[in-house]
């Protein structure tokens, strides 16, 4: 019976402790305490979720968010844990978060990059703005940082915008990617900035870029169906006009590849281009098709211009060759068209016009 008696009386102490606390935490001893203003901020936010009009329904979340950005630090500052091996308080921490997703965020994406960048920037000017000032309460007067305080801020405000340059650099690689996919099929190896962690798919060096074979075979498909059968004449004409940029063929990889590739900002690097030749110097009716999907961005390549004496950017390529000849039919001469299954890819500048 005394052990029941005692399991119950500890039982019953941890609950009322926690309890206790729970009470000291979440109900304020005064009405000038951080508790007021978390209160007033949910207020705040709830008022604006049925308020009526868009700049009453602002007016108010706008006060939603001050309240909570002060309650938050006047709580962490109460009590400052500091982040282990800087001088900068959790708190500060937390409150430049806040500032920062207040300031910078918007209702599609609260967290977008810009929050993200400056937050620790914001959280350093936190930590350092107490410094500047002296006193408690009302009685409060500016001062200038002791000259130890004045080397802790600016090796503190320092430090985070190098971490904020390097969530930008983060950021912007990403979205390099993003809209230049083709970059993952160069050789990074020589960088000292990026590094590949885990190899993607179908990328690296040596491999065909995916929106360069997909343009390729677009247009060797849509090739195909304009020569095969068509008369030859027709088809001599569309041949030996291929070296021109404003062929057929060139009308017709643009369209493609703005077709294609519409969704990513690399469709301006990529051309489509032409080259024929004779197979067979004895049988000049037979041609060599060479369609070419051409890289023109950058690369971690370049070359020197034998003409020119400098050097230009590197260019890649993919090819598909086909072969082009007349057929007879009923007397009448008509193209015939057979086209490699695959692409060959080619990791040097593509082949001058002849």
């Amino acid at each position: 019976m005394e052990i029941i008696t005692d399991f119950l009386k500890t039982t019953f102490k941890f609950i009322s402790d926690v309890l206790g606390s729970a009470q000291k935490l979440l109900l304020p001893q005064d009405i000038y305490s951080w508790q007021t203003l978390i209160y007033l901020s949910i207020f705040s936010l709830l008022m604006s979720y049925w308020a009526q009009g868009i700049i009453v329904k602002n007016i108010i979340a706008l006060c939603g968010w001050l309240f909570l950005i002060l309650g938050t630090s006047w709580y962490t500052t109460d009590k400052p844990v500091l982040i282990p091996g800087t001088v900068m308080p959790v708190g500060a921490l937390v409150t430049g978060g806040l500032v920062s997703v207040f300031a910078f965020g918007d209702e599609q994406n609260i967290f977008n990059p810009v929050s993200f960048v400056l937050w620790p920037t914001i959280s350093a000017m936190i930590t350092a703005i107490p410094e500047f000032f002296q006193g408690t309460g009302t009685n409060v007067s500016t001062q200038i940082p002791k000259p130890e305080a004045r080397q802790k801020i600016i090796v503190l405000i320092a430090g985070s915008i190098l971490v904020s340059c390097w969530l930008q650099v983060y950021f912007l690689v990403d979205s390099w990617v993003k809209d230049y996919p083709s970059l993952l099929n160069d050789d990074i190896d020589n960088s000292f900035l990026v590094k590949e962690l885990y190899p993607i798919e179908n990328s690296g060096p040596n491999k065909a870029p995916n929106n360069g074979t997909i343009i390729l075979n677009k247009v060797a498909l849509t090739i195909i169906d304009r020569i095969d059968k068509r008369p030859w004449y027709q088809v001599e004409i569309l041949l030996k006009n291929t070296g021109s940029r404003n062929s057929e063929i060139s009308k017709l990889g643009n369209e493609l590849i703005v077709k294609e590739l519409g969704d990513y900002k690399e469709k301006d690097l990529w051309r489509i281009e032409a080259r024929v030749d004779n197979i067979n110097p004895n049988n000049p009716d037979t041609y060599k098709l060479d369609l070419l999907s051409i890289w023109s961005g950058p690369t971690s390549k370049t070359y020197k211009n034998p003409r020119m004496a400098v050097y230009k950017q590197y260019e890649y390529y993919l090819k598909r060759s086909c072969r082009v000849e007349p057929i007879a039919s009923n007397r009448v001469k008509i193209a015939g068209i057979e086209c490699e299954r695959v692409n060959n890819f080619f990791d040097e500048p593509p082949p001058s016009q002849r």
